[in-house]
């Protein structure tokens, strides 16, 4: 499956971060918070990361341009469902939290998107068990998501499929992160 278009749920640091890594890589992107407030402060953080990479000259002004360019918002995880191939939840390390998104994930999402959780502490396994698609279920746990040398953890299950798992190294290779594949 290529991806061309990523959904990011929670525009807290971690969400942000992911986001900015995102659209810095190509891809179309949808950062989705539950206010207006979380949005606002979400583009800024991503702006000022951007005008920080064109000072230390480890992005160019029109990498800048174009990120800006690849990323919108959404208040509604419905229609960032819909619109995109890879949806990652970064919402608050709470289960009830990330069941809920999971669920409209499943619900809402295209038949082949992959739906991803970058929870550090909370099962992949737990989460893919809720939705009918497990085996477009994976872990993705961004580690230092704002370094050069940032890695990205790949949690497979054991239904995920190795065609999930390809999309999401091609992902993270694009992001320029080092990748390491955990699980089954």
């Amino acid at each position: 499956m290529e991806i061309k278009t990523i959904g990011v749920i929670g525009a807290g640091p971690s969400g942000r971060a992911i986001a900015y890594l995102s659209a810095l890589a190509g891809y179309r992107t949808i950062l989705e918070a539950v206010s207006q407030e979380f949005l606002e402060d979400g583009l800024t953080s991503i702006r000022q990361l951007l005008d920080d990479g064109v000072k230390k000259s480890s992005v160019t002004p029109q990498q800048k341009i174009q990120a800006l360019a690849n990323l919108s918002t959404s208040r509604s995880i419905e229609d960032v469902c819909r619109e995109a191939d890879l949806l990652i939840e970064a919402a608050p390390e709470e289960m009830e939290v990330k069941l809920e998104i999971f669920t409209l994930f499943d619900k809402f999402a295209k038949p082949a998107a992959i739906l991803a959780s970058n929870s550090p502490t909370i099962s992949i396994d737990e989460l893919a068990e809720i939705t009918f698609r497990a085996d477009n279920c994976i872990g993705l746990r961004f580690r230092d998501p704002l370094t050069a040398s940032g890695q990205l953890e790949i949690i497979r299950t054991a239904e995920t499929s190795d065609a999930t798992v390809e999309a999401c190294r091609e992902v993270g290779k694009r992001m320029g992160r080092e990748l390491v594949v955990r699980g089954i």
